[in-house]
């Protein structure tokens, strides 16, 4: 008897043992959870749909706030993310102390001025107002874009977070306004002008290089710091799922969806 109810007792703790293993298998390695800013897009979905024969399985989690993707990603809730340039990126996880890393490159994602009021510039008048992002890096970029544009002149080296505090020319009196990134193509009306995310306003069914009366030099030689990339905890860098992802993103295959989807007005930055 005592034998029978040893081997019993051996059968349940091998299956518990089994089950545990089972948990930890290549399974669960095998499903990634994305962040994402908006909606899924068609080039994600290319990617899931090329991960899924290899038996990966892509997930998309998205956000509405540019604040919220990172934190997510730190805390665990997510795997990856992609939304971001890696001046913002950068920015973000120094003043948050987030332990994160780019594990490759996306898209360059070009920064537009929009106007529902004005087709050009040169008709901007004295006194307008003119609406940014409030975040420090695309806030920066946006006023770097201005000053690019000859709207204002900014303080020598101010790097590429400039704030409207760095403006020393302002010969049209312009008011600068921060809103929210999300905010900014339902506030048109409301401004002047207003630069925008390519993404924003591309989600807001503004196409960047039609609807925009200013967009960005993609020559420049700071443009670098505008790329946008896909992040990873750094403890999870070298995960091989994770490397899967970039390697089926960095494609041919996906360089034609972009092109397809965004029509030139995102730029594949990978070779």
């Amino acid at each position: 008897m005592k034998k029978k109810l040893l081997s019993i007792v051996t059968t349940i703790c091998l299956g518990i043992l089994l089950v545990a293993c089972g948990g930890q298998s290549g399974d669960t390695d095998k499903v990634i959870k994305l962040g994402i800013n908006g909606e899924v897009n068609q080039i994600w979905k290319s990617v899931q749909s090329r991960l899924a024969d290899e038996g990966i399985d892509l997930q998309f989690v998205t956000f509405s706030d540019y604040n919220l993707p990172n934190q997510a990603l730190a805390d665990g809730e997510i795997d990856a993310n992609s939304f971001q340039t890696i001046a913002f990126f950068e920015q973000f996880i120094n003043d948050h102390n987030l332990d994160l890393t780019s594990i490759g490159y996306t898209v360059l994602a070009p920064m537009g001025i929009y106007s529902s009021k004005i087709s050009d510039l040169n008709e901007l008048p004295d006194d307008s107002t003119v609406l940014i992002p409030n975040d420090a890096s695309n806030g920066g970029r946006a006023l770097l874009l201005l000053q690019d544009a000859g709207l204002i002149k900014l303080a020598d080296e101010v790097g590429i977070t400039p704030t409207v505090k760095d403006i020393v020319e302002n010969p049209k009196n312009l008011e600068v306004v921060e809103l929210v990134a999300q905010q900014l193509p339902l506030s048109l009306a409301d401004a002047e002008i207003a630069v925008i995310n390519n993404g924003v306003a591309v989600q807001a069914n503004l196409s960047p290089l039609n609807d925009s009366i200013y967009i960005e030099n993609t020559e420049s030689e700071s443009v670098v710091n505008y790329y946008n990339i896909i992040a990873a905890r750094t403890e999870d860098k070298d995960n091989p799922t994770l490397k899967r992802l970039v390697e089926v993103y960095q494609t041919e295959e996906t360089k034609k969806a972009i092109e397809e989807e965004y029509k030139g007005a995102s730029i594949p930055v990978f070779e």
